[in-house]
């Protein structure tokens, strides 16, 4: 089978970095078996080609960048059949397989992965926060052929939007991510946690600073660990310092997967304070490695909670402080939910993924 995956980006040439894991993953389990073309809108400013993980990426770059990359698609098609246009993500890059595939009279495939459905407009995030942006999603969701999600809150939106879609997670790929069932925390020791995730208005690191705080002034003896590139140019970090943090917490900046495994691994709880996610991806990766979650009622951890992770209410740096201590304090709690998360990861990895996906693939290739 030919399939056609249309990505923004997260495909770099080098494979550890710019990267997205899962869908590294993700192209790598489907090219063992299929021909796969990339169509990565702005992985790089001016068009090129490589390959990565058996597939094909055709960078398509700036300027005029949807129309060229319709072009593109078309153009793969003409060289040889393609048999499905598949979506990583909707807007601009549903938009180009939705036309694509229209054009082409090919099915299409849109899984929503991130913010399409989200509209945040106090910090300007989200697919649908204009019209223009609202009417695009509508175009795109629409004309696809089947919608798939990676978790039920986000199935649970679009059902509110009168479409059905089918719940398909990014999987790790548990051959960097080896499984290891949780391990037992060394009475009295100090509490590691861990929080992986870009500096970012969405990703709310000042209610997680400010559930810190609140552990502090509890008395708990913790460390936190932030791991994620900074694109608020320090303003977590003067938040730190202002919360009287600094001994408490260190940012690391970007890690790649290799780095971050350690991490994981020597982590009692991956923290979690965004005020949207589909995912997250990283919630999986720990899960895998005996790691349990608490975080803000978004993707996964809405879904899991409260038998494989705990979730509180978006923005409330309270109800944080107040779970995260309830399950650093309760040993028997923590190896219940790390238990069951790590079950449910490894059930759903990777090779789980693809063959969800093959399985759509015949589907509407058949009909």
């Amino acid at each position: 089978m030919r399939i056609i995956l249309v990505v923004p980006g997260g495909v770099d040439r080098c494979g550890d970095r710019r990267v997205v894991p899962a869908l590294i993953t993700l192209i790598g389990r489907l090219s063992r078996r299929h021909d796969v073309q990339v169509i990565a809108l702005n992985q790089e400013p001016a068009p090129g080609e490589w390959p990565l993980a058996g597939a094909h990426i055709h960078n398509i770059g700036l300027g005029r960048t949807r129309r060229r990359a319709v072009a593109k698609i078309r153009a793969l098609h003409r060289a040889a059949p393609v048999h499905v246009v598949h979506s990583i993500w909707s807007g601009s890059c549903g938009l180009v397989a939705a036309v694509a595939a229209g054009t082409l009279r090919l099915p299409c495939l849109i899984h929503l992965a991130g913010g399409e459905l989200a509209a945040l407009h106090d910090i300007h995030y989200g697919g649908r926060l204009t019209w223009r942006g609202k009417a695009r999603e509508a175009l795109v969701l629409r004309a696809a052929t089947v919608l798939t999600a990676a978790s039920a809150p986000m199935i649970e939106h679009l059902a509110r939007l009168g479409l059905e879609a089918r719940r398909v997670p990014l999987g790790v790929d548990l051959d960097i991510w080896t499984p290891r069932e949780p391990v037992p925390r060394m009475p009295g020791s100090r509490a590691r946690l861990l929080h992986v995730a870009s500096l970012n208005r969405v990703k709310d690191q000042g209610t997680l600073l400010r559930a810190m705080s609140l552990l502090e002034a509890a008395g708990l003896d913790f460390e936190l660990e932030v791991i994620g590139e900074d694109t608020l140019q320090g303003e977590i970090h003067r938040l730190a310092a202002q919360l009287r943090l600094n001994h408490r917490v260190r940012f690391l900046g970007f890690e790649t997967q290799r780095e971050l495994r350690l991490r994981v691994a020597a982590a009692h709880v991956l923290v979690h304070s965004s005020r949207h996610e589909a995912g997250p991806l990283v919630m999986l990766e720990a899960a895998a490695t005996g790691v349990p979650t608490v975080g803000t009622a978004v993707g996964h951890i809405a879904e899991w909670a409260p038998e494989a992770a705990i979730a509180v209410p978006v923005g409330d740096a309270e109800s944080l402080a107040h779970a995260i201590r309830g399950i650093l304090e309760d040993e028997g709690l923590r190896m219940r939910i790390a238990e069951a998360a790590w079950r449910r990861a490894v059930q759903e990895d990777g090779d789980y993924t693809a063959y969800r996906f093959e399985d759509l693939y015949r589907e509407v290739c058949e009909h």
